[in-house]
Formats: structure tokens, C-alpha cells, sequence
């Protein structure tokens, strides 16, 4: 199966980029990655509402959407790598997960996503956000392959 993250802002040079890139290539397909970004000087709801828009028209129709929220489903690296095994049986082949911006999503995207996945209840920078989740995808694929990464 495919993974991708789509999320609002860009990804400067530094360490966490590095850090993201370097488990998103664990991955194969290496985890694909979509940057939207709202240039206009917006506030509130309706920067919300814009960025929403702005991932939404970049997700296909036919790929299974992971919202990331605080409020979503908290899953161990275990329940994760099965949820991931389960949509790969039932012939999924694009899960796509998104990051919203500082002021979280919009309902509109809520409403599309089919999941909505918590990586627990702390706030996190958006930048490490994509690390952590990287890092949970290659650890569940990892799980998945048998492979020794995850020692659990």
C-alpha cells in the first residue's frame, strides 16, 4: 500500500526535515509527501476553512483519508500496523494522512477523512508531527514484515 502525508505549511532545511526524510525512504514506496500552504494574511475560521480547501483538493477520491487531531482514535504501534493490515486486505491502496495547520482542521476536512488519528493528548509542532508519524509508519510496516525495528 501507498502512504502519503499531505499537510498545511512547508518543511524548512534542518533536522527535522532530514529526520522526516529519512523514514519517510525507510518506507517502499518511500511515504510521499504534499505541501499546501495559504499565503494570504487570514485569521480564524476562515484561514480553517481556506486550508481545508486547500488539502481537500488534493486528495483523490479513492484514497482512505487519516485526519491527524488531538480529539481522533489513540492507537498503539500494534493497533496501528493491524488498522493499516486490515485496509490493505480489503484492497485499499493509498492511505493518505493529514496535518492540518496551527488552528487544526476545518470540519469540511473532518468530515472527509474515513479516520481520525490522535498521537496522543499533548500538542506537538507540526514539523515533528511529521517525523513522529513517519516513524510510526515504518514501525508498522516493520511489525507487518516481521522485521526486528519494533521490539515491543
Amino acid at each position: 500500500m501507498q502512504y502519503g502525508l499531505v499537510a498545511v505549511g512547508r518543511a524548512r532545511k534542518g533536522a527535522m526535515k532530514d529526520l522526516f526524510e529519512d523514514y519517510a525512504n525507510r518506507l517502499t514506496p518511500k511515504l510521499s509527501l504534499k505541501e499546501v500552504e495559504e499565503r494570504r494574511p487570514l485569521k480564524g475560521d476562515e484561514l480553517k476553512r481556506r486550508e481545508a480547501r486547500l488539502l481537500l483538493d488534493v486528495l483523490p477520491d479513492d484514497a482512505y483519508v487519516v485526519a491527524l487531531d488531538g480529539r481522533g482514535k489513540q492507537l498503539s504501534s500494534e493497533a496501528l500496523a493491524k488498522k493499516l493490515q486490515t485496509l490493505q486486505d480489503d484492497g485499499q491502496r493509498t492511505a493518505l494522512f493529514v496535518i492540518g495547520g496551527a488552528d487544526g482542521h476545518d470540519q469540511s476536512l473532518l468530515d472527509r477523512a474515513n479516520f481520525t488519528l490522535s498521537l496522543g493528548p499533548q500538542t506537538w509542532p507540526h514539523m515533528l508531527v511529521r517525523v513522529m508519524l513517519a516513524e510510526q509508519l515504518y514501525r508498522a510496516d516493520s511489525i507487518l514484515k516481521g522485521h526486528p525495528y519494533h521490539r515491543a
